[in-house]
C-alpha cells in the first residue's frame, strides 16, 4: 500500500506541480492581457459614476438655483402687481376726486345761475307789481280826482292847496 500511496503522491505531486505551473501561467497571461482591461474598464466605470455623481450634485445645485431665483421672480411678480394695483387705485382716486371736484364746480355754477335767474324773475316780478300798483294808484287816483273835481269849489280848493304846497318846497 505503501507503494499504491507513493504512487498516488507521485502521480498528485506531478499533478500539483503541473496544475501550479497552468495557474502562475495562467495568473501572467490573465494580469498581461485581461486584468489591465478589466481594472482599465472597472476605472472608467468608477470614473463615468462619479461624473455622473458630480452631475447630480450640479444639477441639485443648480436646481435650487432656479427655485430660489424662480421664487425672487415671483416675488418681484407681486411686487409690481402690487405697485400696479397700487398705481391704479391712486389713478381711480384721482379721476374720482376730480370729477367730485367737477361736479362740484358745476353744481355750484348750476347753482349761481339759478340764483341770479332766480333773481332776475324776482326784480321782473318786482317790476310788474309796481307797474301794476302805479297803473291801479292812478286809475284810483284818476277816480278820485273826478269825484272831488266834479265841484267847482272842490277844485279851486284843491289848487290852492297845491299852490301852497308848491310855495313850502
Amino acid at each position: 500500500m505503501d507503494q499504491l500511496f507513493e504512487g498516488l503522491l507521485n502521480y498528485h505531486l506531478g499533478f500539483v506541480i503541473w496544475a501550479s505551473v497552468a495557474f502562475v501561467l495562467l495568473f501572467v497571461l490573465l494580469k498581461k492581457f485581461a486584468w489591465k482591461p478589466i481594472l482599465g474598464a472597472i476605472h472608467e466605470r468608477e470614473q463615468s459614476i462619479d461624473e455622473a455623481l458630480n452631475k447630480a450634485e450640479l444639477a441639485k445645485i443648480r436646481m435650487a438655483e432656479l427655485t430660489t431665483q424662480n421664487q425672487e421672480l415671483m416675488q418681484q411678480a407681486r411686487a409690481e402687481r402690487d405697485e400696479i394695483l397700487r398705481e391704479a387705485k391712486t389713478l381711480k382716486d384721482g379721476i374720482l376726486n376730480e370729477a367730485k371736484k367737477q361736479a362740484q364746480v358745476e353744481g355750484s355754477k348750476l347753482i349761481e345761475k339759478a340764483k341770479i335767474e332766480i333773481e332776475n324773475q324776482k326784480k321782473a316780478a318786482l317790476a310788474e307789481v309796481k307797474d301794476q300798483v302805479s297803473t291801479l294808484s292812478l286809475e284810483i287816483a284818476e277816480r278820485v280826482l273826478r269825484a272831488q273835481l266834479d265841484d267847482k269849489t272842490k277844485q279851486e280848493a284843491l289848487v290852492a292847496n297845491l299852490l301852497k304846497d308848491v310855495e313850502l318846497n
